[in-house]
């Protein structure tokens, strides 16, 4: 486990940690991330959908998109809010594992959109939540209390750490916070969901892996969002006591909000033959450039071939955006496909200054690499 101090704190030994990603004399945690053989990546739910968008030639890659529906279903459309919920399908053999990444802000969003798409719940092996925030977990109890009875028995939801289920509050003005979701243990006990937490990086299913905690060492910093409370209130909430290392603050104690770090989100990525990795950022607190160190430094492997996913560049100062572009453009990557909340300054800084690496996104487009 990383002291959460000495993954944020200014000091000299933060300067030690930042030259490996981990505190001083402690090792990079590694794993033997597997190869797979193809991927593909379909958007369930995201901010848009855009009949009109283009099919778009990439190398590499195939891209479908959704235009509309017939049939039965010719009154029904695709439904968009804010959030984000991806399905991936991986192959490697003769061997097909189905992951379920976030859930959208809604139940009645993911569940349409997965019955529209023709996608089954009963098909998937496992579940992924990137972090706790209400727009990517929300619609995981709608979408149980739907789908549960079908699924598999042994049902896992990967999280990366303990404080997915810590209550997040966002201001309300005077000094006040408003409620922003809190992921509630009792419910997937309910639902017979197994969470398996971890801050260091892990397989799952054999095919893909997670970042685990991402520290950080590059220039960016989590731009603002959510305040999170710590400790556990009317019966859920984080429990602080399995993080003694992490050295919570008297007031991080008490329950006072505090601007939150993020230090559970992790990215869902893949080793794909031939290509590199594929590295899903869901919202990439943490930022995009210290989670693509955090994926090469667990992995060995150097190569990206895709960077997918939120980026969290939407409230990014015009200079602050500037800069990481700049160091984005001077890193290896083939591709990237901005989501949710990488932003439309994201999105005309990456046409001018990536236009053959962007890749538009919408809901329903579905990505197909290796194939």
């Amino acid at each position: 486990m990383i002291p959460r101090r000495r993954l944020l704190q200014g000091s000299a030994a933060a300067a030690a940690f930042a030259c490996t990603g981990f505190p001083a004399g402690a090792a990079t945690p590694r794993i033997e991330a597997p190869e797979v053989d193809s991927l593909s990546i379909q958007v369930v739910t995201d901010g848009n959908h855009d009949v009109f968008i283009s099919g778009a030639q990439v190398p590499g890659v195939r891209i479908e998109r959704v235009r509309g529906f017939r049939g039965a279903q010719e009154r029904r459309v695709l439904r968009s809010e804010w959030g984000l919920s991806l399905w991936m399908a991986s192959t490697r053999g003769a061997e097909t594992k189905r992951l379920l990444l976030d859930f959208g802000w809604t139940g009645e969003t993911l569940n349409n959109n997965l019955e529209l798409l023709g996608l089954d719940p009963a098909s998937l092996d496992a579940l992924v939540a990137s972090h706790g925030h209400l727009d990517h977990f929300g619609g995981l109890e709608g979408f149980l209390e739907k789908h549960r009875a079908r699924m598999k028995s042994d049902l896992r939801l990967y999280l990366g750490g303990e404080d997915a289920f810590c209550q997040r509050v966002s201001p309300a003005g005077n000094g006040a916070f408003a409620s922003f979701g809190r992921l509630d243990r009792s419910m997937l006990a309910a639902a017979r969901v197994t969470p398996v937490l971890s801050e260091e990086p892990l397989v799952i299913e054999g095919h893909a892996f997670t970042t685990g905690i991402i520290p950080r060492v590059s220039q960016e910093r989590v731009l603002p969002n959510t305040s999170v409370v710590f400790g556990q209130q009317d019966g859920g909430g984080c429990d602080v006591s399995k993080y003694a290392e992490h050295h919570f603050t008297p007031a991080e104690l008490a329950g006072t909000p505090v601007p939150d770090q993020h230090l559970h989100e992790h990215a869902t990525c893949y080793n794909l033959k031939g290509r590199g990795l594929v590295i899903v950022t869901s919202c990439g607190h943490a930022g995009i450039l210290n989670t693509m160190s955090q994926a090469r430094a667990v992995t060995g492997v150097k190569k990206i071939h895709a960077l997918v996913g939120g980026f969290h560049l939407a409230p990014a100062p015009q200079d602050y955006l500037d800069r990481i572009m700049a160091e984005l453009k001077r890193q290896d990557i083939d591709h990237v496909f901005p989501m949710h909340c990488s932003g439309p300054n994201f999105l005309e800084a990456a046409k001018r200054e990536m236009p053959q690496a962007l890749v538009l996104c919408t809901t329903g487009s579905r990505f197909a690499f290796g194939a």
